[in-house]
């Protein structure tokens, strides 16, 4: 019976818009569907390293269109894009600065002072408490010197090594490594193999190296002229403090 209802009212659909040709207006002509909303397209959104890389394309393009090409257009477009970023980078740094003051985890500076008074206070502690170590240094530790009768270098050095192992109490074994005296270390030795042993570089001399009688390994201290002040740095760093650890 649905299938005879369908089939009727197809037929009368068929007499009544097809043949009398009613048109829109008496409903024959189904009236076209409504355009579906396109969806949005999405763009995805650009980095911000990927606009950062932009930027600096296009100074680039602008610096060399200005100095290729250097017309008036093109030399003031390269400034004035060139200003926009100095002034970013300025405001990058004022804001820096900023969460650096706010923040005491971020202040580097909190460690390692840089301004003249808190940098004078942390030279003075750190003075202080290498004095400690160089105090109880000798015993534990004694200093090889190498030098040379015709190393210029040595006979500037040589007083230095002599000051610093005297008041601190530390003892040196001077190794010539030329067969030559020095004024400064007369009980000196002459070299016979030693800096081989030790792993030293040959031939450069002065270098100071200090020797470690409970590990029995030698720890270069450095080579050429040093100040007392960075010979008892390096020794007092070399000794007590791991790498990384000031920084």
């Amino acid at each position: 019976m649905a299938q005879e209802v369908q089939a009727s009212t197809s037929t009368a659909d068929t007499l009544y818009c097809q043949e009398r040709q009613l048109g829109y207006w008496f409903y024959c002509i189904d009236p076209e569907p409504e355009p579906r909303e396109e969806e949005a397209i999405q763009t995805p959104m650009t980095s911000a390293a990927e606009e950062l890389d932009a930027i600096t394309g296009e100074l680039r393009e602008l610096k060399a269109q200005a100095i290729l090409y250097p017309t008036p257009a093109n030399v003031t477009a390269y400034i004035r894009f060139q200003r926009e970023q100095l002034d970013r980078a300025s405001l990058f740094s004022d804001v820096w600065q900023r969460a650096l003051w706010q923040d005491p985890a971020l202040d580097y500076t909190l460690e390692r002072p840089v301004g003249a008074l808190a940098k004078r206070q942390w030279q003075d502690a750190r003075a202080a408490e290498r004095d400690v170590v160089m105090a109880r240094l000798s015993e534990r530790y004694g200093l090889f010197y190498f030098f040379a009768q015709t190393c210029g270098a040595c006979e500037v050095m040589s007083p230095i090594v002599k000051s610093v192992a005297e008041r601190w109490r530390i003892t040196v074994r001077a190794i010539s490594t030329d067969g030559g005296p020095s004024r400064h270390f007369p009980d000196y030795t002459v070299e016979n193999g030693q800096r081989p042993r030790m792993s030293l570089e040959p031939g450069i001399t002065p270098a100071v190296v200090l020797w470690d009688s409970e590990t029995r390994r030698p720890i270069p201290i450095g080579y050429g002229v040093l100040s007392a002040d960075e010979l008892q740095d390096r020794i007092y760093l070399l000794t007590t403090r791991e790498a990384g650890h000031d920084y």
